[in-house]
């Protein structure tokens, strides 16, 4: 395999006006990379200086040509929010883009992939998952990510000078991520929390600046391959998180459990609803009483995955919003 300084000449982000996107710009710029170039279909939120910014679609890189080499790229981009897109949109961008990915690096002699896939591969039950575990992906936006990988493998054995990481994160919160964590947050924020159908539910999750510590530590390795669960090991249940939030910033929020059954029933009563592009999906509701229950044994055999996180990680969010979880 080919030895390179990646900070010596052009890192490429696909995907870098997003959550993970931005942080990783960040992380890139403070430890000095030479030229980082990112490509996205939409401007970024909160522009990290230095950064080259290019809109650009995944789907299509035919006119996509960089200047010297090109060592490593990460490939960020998706279609990731399910239920919410028709079926054949996780495919169009997730597949295609991989193979445009995979072609592009081809094209620019690019020596390594960091591709982030998801634990949606595994497929949805209570059984606890590991790298070995056999994916078994039952949504679009999971299949579409299942062969999006093989993609990158197929790019990764064309060359054995080529080197690949492909990780798998859960639930990923930080400044900026807009989704579970975040409402979680503004509910607490409001007074209350209503647990949806059960208290034990594990809600594996992650940081986004331990994500991109253990993908840039997996991205250092001379190792051919890498695949890994983004995920802290303490697996924490909606209690252990809310009582967390709790803790860090809402000692009088109050909590409530709304029964079970009133959500199974209230999903299947908005099932027809739901067809007619309303905007409400049952299937988001279901997903509120499934754990996602990730083990993440590559990081914890690498000693990157400390236990007992969610606090600091918490308070560290906390403190970049200026006091806010934002």
């Amino acid at each position: 395999m080919r030895d390179f300084d990646p900070n010596g000449a052009t890192q490429v982000v696909f995907g870098g006006s997003g959550f993970i996107g931005t942080h990783l710009l960040g992380r890139l710029r403070a430890a000095g990379a030479a030229r980082i170039v990112s490509l996205d279909l939409r401007p970024p939120a909160r522009p990290v200086a230095g950064v080259d910014y290019r809109i650009g679609d995944v789907r299509d890189l035919s006119g996509l040509t960089l200047p010297g080499p090109v060592p490593r790229i990460f490939n960020l981009a998706a279609v990731h929010t399910t239920p919410g897109h028709a079926p054949w949109e996780y495919y169009d961008a997730n597949v295609r883009g991989a193979r445009e990915v995979a072609r592009f690096a081809a094209r620019q002699g690019c020596g390594q992939i960091v591709f982030t896939s998801s634990i949606s591969v595994y497929g949805p039950d209570e059984a606890a998952k590991d790298e070995s575990t056999a994916p078994a992906p039952v949504s679009d936006y999971g299949r579409s990510k299942r062969i999006a990988e093989d993609l990158h493998r197929d790019w990764l054995e064309a060359d054995p000078d080529r080197r690949l990481v492909i990780v798998r994160p859960a639930v990923v919160f930080g400044l900026g991520e807009g989704g579970n964590f975040t409402r979680l947050a503004r509910m607490l924020e409001k007074g209350i929390f209503v647990y949806p159908g059960r208290r034990d539910t594990i809600k594996s999750c992650i940081h986004v600046a331990d994500l991109l510590d253990w993908m840039l530590a997996a991205a250092d390795l001379r190792e051919r391959s890498v695949l890994f669960n983004g995920a802290y090991a303490n697996r924490y249940t909606i209690e252990e998180i809310v009582e967390t939030f709790r803790r860090v910033a809402f000692p009088k929020a109050r909590t409530a459990m709304l029964p079970a059954g009133v959500l199974k029933t209230a999903a299947a009563a908005l099932r027809p609803i739901s067809a007619t592009g309303l905007g409400i999906h049952p299937e988001r509701i279901e997903k509120l009483m499934i754990s996602t229950n990730i083990l993440p044994l590559w990081a914890e055999a690498a000693g990157l995955a400390t236990r007992d996180r969610l606090e600091p990680a918490l308070r560290a969010w906390r403190a970049a919003g200026g006091g806010r979880f934002l």
